[in-house]
């Protein structure tokens, strides 16, 4: 709403910082980061009451040798103060007029709500899987399914988002009926994958919010540039006008990130759960579906990734051989096991998250 100020530059010239996209997505990141320390400790009361009005142990909601007691007590549901503060920053910084940037509060809202019923009813009702994974992998289908297709329909998109595109080519690969399926299929499976990748990844504290700080700062910058004609241009990616917008979104989902951490960090004080995860790995992976680098995705989200082949390589490898190959999955947990402590873990992860980020942030330079 701010973003109206720089009609009125006329009166008081400065007011025409609001018409920036970077000075606006400075405001969001900062305002979004200044809700999640202000509302958590408010958020972390609420949230204990709620866990300790049902009478939940921890071994209700996972298997036993993946039990960690020490966490027993940590309420979770925390994606309500994620969802909250970025939603309050999108539309304080942002241009709420741009129906880019609508799509993306509303996929965030539609995957966070998806996440609060899996999380309440594991919280709450006592169901140990939550809802059934069908039933959310079909909410999920849907919800990107919606999102993709409106990203796509975007007027000002036109005629890259139903083209498939690579790193480090100029020209995308797959153009017309062909392209336009693939760009539509994996848009989707992106969204769906990057979901499920970070509520994956969240199994230690700070490890996912710390990871996604990262991400986010990557695509926040590829939006900007892909929002920006003359830098579009030098760079041969696409230029889709308006995107800027969605970096101002991006730029809020990093700062209460970081705000999220400051109660998230070793020892937890809350976790995210499914309503933070799920809502933060969809959109991020809807940023990338709308800039076109739904393939750099795999580099700048190098750690979800590589958490959930951990995951789907030991199941593979335990259903069709009877072995595992890592001592547990998440890898995470494989080096717990190996006697790497909690924090060594996350910081080293959110190294690697960094690395990652920067070297997908390079293939803008190797066209």
């Amino acid at each position: 709403m701010l973003y109206y100020l720089k009609d009125y530059e006329e009166l008081f010239g400065p007011l025409r910082l609001f018409s920036f996209v970077t000075f606006r997505a400075a405001g969001a990141a900062f305002t979004s980061l200044l809700l999640a320390v202000a509302l958590g400790p408010l958020t972390v009361r609420v949230l204990t009451r709620l866990n300790a009005s049902a009478p939940l142990r921890l071994k209700d909601l996972v298997p036993d040798e993946q039990l960690d007691y020490s966490k027993e007590h940590t309420p979770s549901m925390g994606g309500v103060l994620i969802i909250l503060s970025i939603v309050v920053a999108a539309m304080l910084w942002g241009n709420p007029g741009n129906p880019i940037l609508l799509v993306f509060l509303g996929t965030l809202l539609a995957l966070g709500g998806l996440g609060f019923l899996d999380d309440y009813s594991k919280v709450v009702l006592r169901r140990r899987d939550g809802i059934s994974a069908r039933l959310k992998i079909a909410f999920q289908c849907a919800i990107a399914l919606c999102a993709v297709t409106f990203v796509f329909s975007i007027p000002t998109g036109e005629p890259y988002m139903w083209t498939v595109m690579v790193p480090f080519l100029k020209d995308p690969v797959l153009t017309g009926a062909v392209g336009a399926s693939v760009a539509l299929a994996l848009g989707i499976l992106a969204v769906i994958g990057a979901s499920n990748a970070v509520n994956i990844t969240d199994g230690k504290d700070g490890l996912a919010v710390g990871c996604m700080i990262f991400a986010a700062l990557a695509y926040a910058a590829f939006a900007y540039l892909c929002g920006h004609r003359i830098f579009a241009e030098h760079l041969h990616i696409p230029y889709i006008p308006g995107a800027g917008e969605v970096g101002v979104f991006a730029s809020a989902i990093a700062g209460v990130s970081i705000g999220f951490l400051w109660y998230n960090c070793h020892p937890a004080s809350m976790f995210m759960g499914d309503t933070g995860s799920l809502a933060l790995g969809g959109t991020i992976a809807l940023v990338a579906v709308l800039v076109k680098q739904e393939l750099t995705l795999i580099i700048v989200g190098g750690v979800f990734v590589m958490e959930c082949i951990s995951v789907m390589l030991q199941v593979l490898s335990y259903k069709t051989r009877g072995k595992r190959i890592f001592l547990r999955a998440p890898i995470h947990d494989h080096f717990e096991r190996k006697g790497w402590r909690e924090t060594q873990i996350v910081v080293r992860f959110w190294i690697l998250a960094g690395i990652f980020a920067l070297c997908a942030l390079l293939t803008l330079k190797i066209r």
